[in-house]
């Protein structure tokens, strides 16, 4: 392609990350119609569609998709080219949009987006904290690039890749009867009055998965609480009002200071996986791709549920 089709991949791979003609001409500081006139220029010049128009939204055809993976490299070597011919320093640029749920958005987030922040300053990020079910939701409406969180869903256009893992453990107040102990039993646990997260949480997820190994459920517990955060329950365990299943990084502190006690659950094991996860049918943006790869995996890709 000539050097003019510059422009036109640039507001092409804009197009196709952002999955929007509006988001790009935005993005691009371009109107809309200008964002409209390239895309057209460059399917008129290949001979093909490049996107599946569906009302507001964008989505790439095969061909676009191929198409992307050479923009990419294209733009990549434009970049090079300018840093080492003309000497000119390009920071990478854009917004990158991230979904987590309450484990990995408070606890594991924080440090990457610190590692992140040192390595691409000028990439603009934004972060929603919420359950998993949510983060799944948003990132299958292409309201957020990447999610953190600590379930799968059922979608098939999601792929997931491990990245981390975590520990739950029951959780009481230090003066509990079993401020002492490090290990209860399943028949023990159902004797007293529990504190659950809401429906679409990932721990409440990976708890209901260990009783249903168990034979259990979560009726066989005396759930007298059901709160939608990590933080609440907290405070309400505190307050004696029930014991807790939660991830020993989100009450990290009050185990530290003794203001909490842990403690495991007999034949119950209650470790869960950390997912990165994002939408196969969408391409993902150079921040985001950035992101993704500050993720060590903990193993192969998960691939999809």
């Amino acid at each position: 392609m000539k050097n003019k089709q510059i422009p036109n991949l640039e507001t092409f791979a804009a197009a196709a990350e952002l999955s929007s003609f509006t988001a790009a001409a935005k993005a691009l500081r371009l109107s809309q119609a200008a964002v409209s006139q390239r895309i057209a220029a460059l399917e008129m010049n290949l001979g093909t569609s490049l996107f599946h128009r569906q009302g507001g939204r964008v989505l790439l055809t095969d061909a676009g998709r191929r198409l992307h993976d050479y923009t990419r490299r294209i733009l990549a070597l434009h970049r090079e080219a300018r840093q080492e011919i003309a000497h000119q320093s390009i920071q990478t640029t854009g917004e990158l949009s991230l979904a987590a749920s309450s484990v990995p958005g408070e606890h594991l987030l924080p440090h990457l987006l610190s590692v992140l922040r040192q390595r691409h300053p000028q990439v603009r990020v934004k972060v929603s904290v919420t359950d998993s079910a949510a983060v799944l939701r948003r990132i299958e409406r292409g309201q957020a690039h990447l999610g953190l969180v600590g379930m799968k869903g059922d979608s098939s256009h999601l792929d997931y890749r491990c990245f981390a893992f975590d520990t739950l453990a029951v959780i009481v107040p230090s003066g509990h009867v079993w401020g002492r102990r490090k290990q209860v039993t399943l028949a023990q646990l159902a004797e007293q009055p529990s504190i659950v997260r809401e429906a679409g949480s990932g721990s409440r997820r990976c708890l209901e998965q260990a009783l249903g190994e168990a034979g259990k459920s979560l009726r066989d517990l005396h759930v007298a609480l059901e709160l939608g955060s990590n933080e609440a329950i907290k405070e309400a365990v505190l307050q004696g009002l029930g014991l807790a299943v939660l991830s020993v990084q989100a009450v990290e502190n009050e185990l530290r200071s003794g203001r909490l006690h842990a403690l495991t659950i007999r034949d119950v094991p209650l470790r869960r996986e950390m997912f990165v996860v994002w939408d196969c049918r969408r391409v993902l943006s150079l921040p985001a791709q950035m992101f993704l790869d500050l993720l060590e995996p903990c193993k192969e890709y998960c691939g999809r549920p």
